[in-house]
């Protein structure tokens, strides 16, 4: 591969890399608060999808050359906020990054002749476009207040001991390991 010392896709590279970092400190920030607020499912997701940013963050980082690079950025000075605020907080970012940051970040990275590293970002945005749809999913049940209560029956599963039942409900307490509701998620097999 040529070198990327110099070139646009360099500076993308970097001003993706600062971002995935942010990211995912943030959504380790909001875990916390969706914990405090009873949001056990949300928490493990917000962990999970840091987690998901570290690895961009880390397969962006490996293609940088070392060296001073100058990018100039504006990122998003959030603040912690509810466990909604900060749902709403990170779809907007993750669409950003899905529909407009990758996608121009890889057109750029082909015109300069680096096609692995557009691959590469257009891959991320997949992965960021199932982001922005997780989290609106989250934002829609938390406003309609369907968090642990479904229509129809449905397979819910404890998230501390595995228990499973099929309610509309979420139980109220884990008859096996006495957890709160809290918990409780929606068991989406894929195994």
């Amino acid at each position: 591969m040529q070198s990327l010392k110099g070139t646009k896709t360099e500076q993308n590279i970097l001003s993706a890399f600062i971002g995935e970092s942010q990211a995912r400190n943030k959504y380790t920030f909001w875990a916390s608060t969706a914990e405090k607020e009873g949001f056990v499912q949300i928490a493990r997701i917000f962990i999970e999808t840091a987690e998901q940013e570290r690895e961009h963050a880390k397969r962006l980082f490996n293609f940088l050359e070392g060296g001073e690079v100058t990018v100039s950025a504006t990122a998003p000075a959030g603040v912690v906020g509810t466990t909604l605020e900060n749902l709403r907080q990170a779809a907007a970012g993750e669409n950003h990054e899905w529909q407009h940051m990758y996608p121009e970040f890889a057109k750029t990275a082909r015109e300069e002749g680096f096609p692995l590293i557009a691959a590469v970002m257009e891959s991320i945005a997949v992965a960021e476009k199932y982001h922005a749809e997780r989290y609106e999913a989250f934002i829609k049940r938390l406003e309609e207040n369907s968090m642990w209560v479904q229509e129809s029956p449905t397979t819910w599963k404890c998230l501390n001991c595995g228990f499973i039942v099929v309610s509309k409900n979420a139980p109220e307490k884990c008859p096996a390991c006495a957890h709160p509701k809290a918990y409780f998620a929606r068991l989406e097999e894929s195994f």
